[in-house]
């Protein structure tokens, strides 16, 4: 962006436009210079003619473009400022971890604790490990290529692969939203017994859809940030009311701890089931697209201020895109100046969102529901009726109301990260553009039609077993949505970014470590998901429906 600055020089004044400089590189400054006749003659004469052209009057000057090397504003290195620049930086982990502790985790983590104690921690521990690095390579492909998952694939893959991975995450997400309606109307049925579960259904649809309404993608910084701010708020309500229930129940420290270290029992039998159960519910697909998406807006934020031209910022990322935002590709600058810290606020907010909620469910759920006596036979119901009578009876019926309160912005926070997702994958797989109030009418209403017949005709009951079902859904259908990911961050014909000059290309892909451990991450969730079902299917579990 040109600096337009009038000023008054010499004839010797020294035009450096000569000097191999553009307008990439470079400032353009307009300076205006009197004709060779001002010089003649008494000074006099020229402070009158100087007092007309400040009046306005008087010969127009002449005009001369020089080019001069643009001023970079330079980033202060001290411990302070960095501090300060990584509080700029929260937000979208806030956004990502509400995708951790959803009514479906409830369902799993409260299971697990009431069963196997706290012997299952570990597992919320590992779980949430490999969702803090998955998450940290979605963050990374949508830093440096500009481009969320779904824009990667279409621009990338073969056309029928593209639809196939398309199909899997639109219904992978309907079956996350699904389970996002029937929590939250239970709990608003909870809360309010007097709403019939359909109204209630229909609720949790109209406040998404109000919620939605602030959030645009390609959206001010400065608003994108109060709409973090608002779904951050949520995820502190879920924090502080599980804290409280957490405080209302008593148990060994040492055994909590214990719990965190690896034990036969939670690799055979339902142990193993329970297992998978808490891995497959911890990655949700839909937070990896969410994730990739995140980050351009502080990235756009970051090249406008320095007033980088059209030709360093943009490259034809997503041809079939007119918006700018969406065309956008990050310099070199952005991504090493934003890439650290999106990295390190997503696995500070995850690691004490995400690990600290799943971790105080089971907590909460070994220390008054495990039965001793029974050991691992003494299973507990996922219903989530019979999980807030649980609460209410065993801990105090103060708990049964956190419980339920938590659940219900649990839900909330949750549709709306997945509604936020479904628009994601329809305008980058469809290459299409449409309104984002209907995309999100159109994915809550395909998942409260399913809700309101079960809701109906089977009541709490069919509800519960719905989402287990979901459940089942998602843990398949993290397969191949995950694949992508690690493939387009290893290799370099994804990964390489003009450098700063442009005369040459940068590597950012992962190294030969990051990516090993990221392929043998995947093998582990496909071999772990795998399992749950073919452990459904051999009846080691109840749960079954």
């Amino acid at each position: 962006m040109a600096n337009h600055i009038t000023n008054e020089v010499s004839p010797q004044s020294t035009n450096i436009q000569g000097a191999g400089l553009d307008e990439k590189t470079a400032d353009v400054t307009t300076i205006s210079q009197p004709s060779p006749a001002y010089y003649e003659g008494p000074a006099w004469k020229r402070w009158l003619v100087d007092l007309q052209a400040s009046a306005g009057f008087g010969e127009k000057k002449q005009t001369t473009t020089i080019y001069q090397p643009r001023t970079v504003p330079t980033e202060s290195n001290s411990a302070s400022a960095r501090f300060w620049k990584f509080f700029k930086f929260l937000g979208p982990g806030a956004i990502i971890s509400v995708a951790y502790v959803d009514p479906d985790n409830y369902q799993t983590a409260i299971s697990s604790g009431g069963s196997f104690q706290y012997k299952l921690l570990f597992m919320v521990l590992v779980s949430n490990l490999i969702a803090i690095y998955i998450q940290s390579l979605c963050v990374k492909l949508g830093t440096v290529t500009g481009m969320d998952l779904a824009q990667m694939n279409h621009r990338w893959l073969p056309r029928w692969l593209e639809l196939i991975i398309y199909v899997v995450a639109e219904a992978s997400i309907i079956a996350t939203d699904l389970g996002q309606v029937i929590g939250t109307a239970i709990a608003l049925n909870i809360l309010i017994p007097q709403l019939p579960l359909p109204a209630a259904c229909v609720i949790s649809v109209a406040e998404t859809l109000l919620v939605l309404l602030f959030y645009t993608p390609q959206g001010e910084l400065r608003r994108i940030r109060l709409f973090e701010v608002f779904v951050f708020l949520l995820v502190v309500v879920v924090f502080v009311t599980i804290c409280v229930a957490l405080s209302m129940v008593t148990g060994s420290a040492r055994d909590i701890f214990r719990g965190y270290v690896p034990s036969r029992e939670i690799f055979v039998d339902t142990g193993l089931y329970e297992s998978c159960a808490i891995l497959g519910g911890t990655l949700m697909p839909h937070a990896l697209y969410v994730g990739t998406a995140l980050t351009r807006a502080r990235l756009y934020d970051y090249d406008s201020k320095r007033e980088l031209t059209r030709e360093q910022r943009i490259e034809n990322s997503s041809p079939a895109s007119s918006s700018e935002t969406l065309n956008y590709r990050p310099s070199l600058r952005a991504i090493k100046s934003c890439l650290g810290y999106s990295i390190a606020e997503l696995t500070f907010t995850l690691f004490i969102v995400a690990v600290f909620v799943n971790s105080a469910l089971v907590i909460i759920a070994g220390a008054a529901f495990y039965d001793p006596d029974g050991g691992e036979d003494s299973e507990v119901s996922s219903d989530l009726y019979d999980l807030y009578n649980l609460f209410s009876d065993t801990i105090a019926p103060a708990a049964g109301k956190m419980f339920a309160v938590s659940l219900l912005f649990s839900g909330i926070s949750s549709g709306i990260v997945a509604t936020m997702a479904g628009q994601i994958v329809m305008e980058g797989a469809l290459n299409i553009r449409i309104n984002p109030f209907l995309r999100r009418l159109l994915t809550r209403c395909v998942a409260i039609i399913p809700a309101l017949i079960i809701a109906v005709s089977l009541g709490s009951e069919g509800l519960a077993k719905a989402m287990i079902a979901c459940n089942y859904l998602l843990a398949i259908a993290l397969i191949p949505i995950t694949f992508p990911i690690i493939w387009y961050t290893g290799l370099n014909k994804y990964m390489q970014v003009p450098s700063d000059d442009g005369t040459s290309m940068v590597s950012l892909k992962n190294n030969m470590l990051t990516a090993g451990v990221a392929w043998i991450l995947w093998l582990l969730v496909v071999v772990m998901d795998v399992a749950t079902v073919v452990l459904v299917g051999l009846g080691v579990t109840e749960d079954d429906g």
